[in-house]
């Protein structure tokens, strides 16, 4: 039976564990380090981060003092977008390597594509981006690269590289499942990560979902993340509550039945950020 580190395998071979742990709005501090501690108690060993997050620091610390071993956990962080380019981006990721506390990552992604709204070269931006965290990745300071947020637009330019994005970090819930990028990642083998499975809460008052959820003596949560895996998608569920946390994981003794995996693709657009990739202005 599969479990919390079970793993997909990305192009290059390498395995990462099939659910994570966001830590996305989780503030810096007492906080973050609880929680991340405490996702490593209920068996997470994945664990994702950003440097916008701006708690690198204590994600680091949470995983240095869990006593397991570095190689045992799976560290996913991302470039921030005013660190677009060349020369910024390797400053960046020798900046996230030092908050961390940590000599290399097991995932880093461009947090967001510069876009067409943004600038005139924006293809040429995240292409001069890319190409240092390829050097990066063929250096062995990374084990996987790739990116968060890119639409199909975004994605195409980097196709032709020497090496093709390994994951592709995206909003993805009941209600919202971008099938155009998601079919383009699948087509060129891109492992699809699903941030906000949940739609950050929006869906837990969901009518349609509660129903399903109660039928398998589930809660919302749960039939979401498992809704997210089933789809051959990678969830990254975020709570700094202990027992949501531990609830969680708790998503594999159960499977959604066709007909509900059925019902739940039809939903209508619901739960989504509003931040479209291609007209945000940060």
């Amino acid at each position: 039976m599969e479990h919390l580190t079970s793993t997909f395998k990305l192009s290059n071979g390498v395995e990462i564990p099939k659910v994570g742990f966001g830590t996305w709005q989780t503030p810096d501090g007492e906080t973050a380090v609880n929680s991340v501690t405490q996702a490593l108690v209920s068996g997470y060993r994945h664990i994702d981060t950003a440097a916008a997050y701006k708690n690198e620091g204590s994600v680091g610390k949470a995983i240095r003092e869990s006593g397991i071993a570095r190689e045992d956990i799976f560290i996913t962080s991302k470039l921030w977008n005013e660190n677009r380019g060349y020369e910024n981006t390797k400053q960046a990721f020798e900046n996230t390597l030092k908050e961390l506390g940590t000599d290399y990552l097991d995932l880093y992604l461009i947090h967001w594509p510069a876009n067409e709204k943004q600038f005139d070269d924006w293809e040429e931006i995240n292409l001069d981006t890319w190409k240092a965290m390829t050097e990066l990745y063929k250096e062995g300071k990374i084990k996987a690269i790739g990116v968060s947020n890119f639409m199909t637009n975004h994605l195409e330019a980097l196709l032709d590289a020497e090496v093709k994005p390994m994951v592709n970090q995206i909003e993805y819930h009941p209600g919202y499942t971008q099938d155009a990028v998601v079919d383009l990642c699948r087509k060129h083998d891109i492992l699809v990560e699903a941030w906000s499975p949940i739609g950050s809460g929006r869906l837990l008052e969901n009518e349609d979902l509660t129903k399903i959820a109660d039928k398998y003596g589930k809660s919302v949560a749960q039939l979401c993340i498992r809704y997210v895996l089933q789809n051959d998608v990678l969830p990254l569920p975020k709570s700094v509550t202990p027992s949501r946390i531990e609830e969680n994981t708790d998503i594999f003794d159960f499977e959604i039945m066709d007909e509900d995996m059925k019902t739940i693709d039809a939903m209508e657009n619901v739960g989504f950020s509003g931040m479209d990739p291609n007209d945000v202005d940060f």
